[in-house]
C-alpha cells in the first residue's frame, strides 16, 4: 500500500487556468472530458459481474445501497432517487447514504467524511442482511466513511462493491467487486467533481439501468413501469400505449390514465382482445 499514488490527486495536465480564454477553457475541459468514456469502457467487465449479482439479490428480495462522501454521495442518491419514477420500483430498493446524513446532500457536514463507524450505523437502520448489496463510491479510494462501511459489510457477509478513480487504493481491499475508471488527474488539481464525478455517474447509470432491465422494468427499450408524475410522462406513456395497442391517443390516455402504468393499461387491452 506504500506505493499507492492517487491520480485523482495529481498536477492537472493544463497551466495557468487563469490566463486562458474563455474558449481555451472550455476545449480544454472537453478535451479531458473526453478521456472518461475510454476510461469507464475499459471498465466494463470489472460492472458486469456486479450487476449480475445485484440482479440476484434484489429478485431474492434484497436491495441496493450505496454508501458516499460529498460529490461521491451525492451522485449516488441521484442515482437511487431516479430508480421509482423511471422504473415504478419501491423507494426502499435502491438507497443511497451520504456521510453527514441527508443535510450533507446540500451542505458540506464537516469532517463526517472521516468518522469509520458511521457508515455501519446508517446502515443498521436499514435492517440491512445478508441479501443486500452495498456499493462504495469514493473517488479517492481513502474515504473513512465508505472504507468502513464496507469493511463491516464484508465482515457480516454483505456483498461489496465499489467505484473508484485510482487503481489499487484501500477500498478495493474491502469490495468484493471494485470497479476501478482511471480518469487521470483533474483539469483543475484535485476537484473530483470534474471528470472523476463524471465516471462515477456514467457507471451508475450502467449498473442501475442494467438491474432494472434484468429486473423486467423496461420491455423493447421503452420504460413501461414509469410513473405519471407531470403531463410530459403521461404523453409519453401515452403515446407507448398507442404503438402497442393502435387505440387514438385520446383512447390510449384513458387507459393509460384509468390502469396507472404502460405495463398495466397494455396488459388489460390485451386480455380482452
Amino acid at each position: 500500500m506504500n506505493d499507492f499514488v492517487k491520480t485523482t490527486e495529481q498536477s492537472s495536465n493544463h497551466e495557468a487556468l487563469e490566463q486562458m480564454s474563455t474558449l481555451e477553457l472550455l476545449q480544454s475541459i472537453n478535451e479531458e472530458d473526453q478521456k472518461v468514456a475510454v476510461a469507464v469502457q475499459k471498465s466494463i467487465n470489472q460492472i458486469s459481474p456486479l450487476v449480475d449479482i445485484i440482479a440476484h439479490k434484489l429478485k431474492e428480495g434484497g436491495r441496493l445501497f450505496y454508501l458516499g462522501a460529498g460529490t461521491s454521495g451525492r451522485l449516488g442518491i441521484v442515482d437511487a432517487s431516479e430508480c421509482p419514477p423511471t422504473f415504478g420500483v419501491s423507494h426502499d430498493l435502491v438507497i443511497g447514504l451520504i456521510a453527514g446524513g441527508d443535510q450533507a446532500i446540500r451542505k458540506a457536514v464537516e469532517f463526517a467524511e472521516d468518522d469509520t463507524a458511521q457508515a455501519w450505523q446508517d446502515l443498521k437502520e436499514y435492517s440491512i442482511d445478508t441479501r443486500d448489496v452495498v456499493i462504495g463510491i469514493a473517488a479517492s479510494g481513502t474515504t473513512p466513511y465508505v472504507i468502513g462501511g464496507l469493511k463491516e459489510c464484508q465482515r457480516n457477509n454483505i456483498v461489496t462493491g465499489c467505484i473508484t478513480c485510482n487503481e489499487d487504493s484501500p477500498i478495493t481491499i474491502f469490495s468484493d467487486y471494485p470497479i476501478v475508471a482511471l480518469v487521470g488527474p483533474e483539469f483543475v488539481t484535485g476537484s473530483t467533481r470534474m471528470k472523476s464525478g463524471t465516471a462515477q455517474k456514467l457507471v451508475l447509470n450502467m449498473i442501475s439501468t442494467s438491474v432494472m432491465i434484468k429486473l423486467g422494468r423496461v420491455k423493447g427499450n421503452r420504460m413501461v413501469d414509469m410513473q405519471l408524475s407531470n403531463n410530459k410522462l403521461v404523453d409519453r406513456g401515452t403515446k407507448m400505449v398507442m404503438a402497442k395497442t393502435k387505440l387514438t391517443y385520446e383512447e390510449s390516455q384513458k387507459l393509460l390514465l384509468q390502469y396507472g402504468s404502460v405495463r398495466s393499461a397494455v396488459e388489460s387491452h390485451q386480455k380482452i382482445q
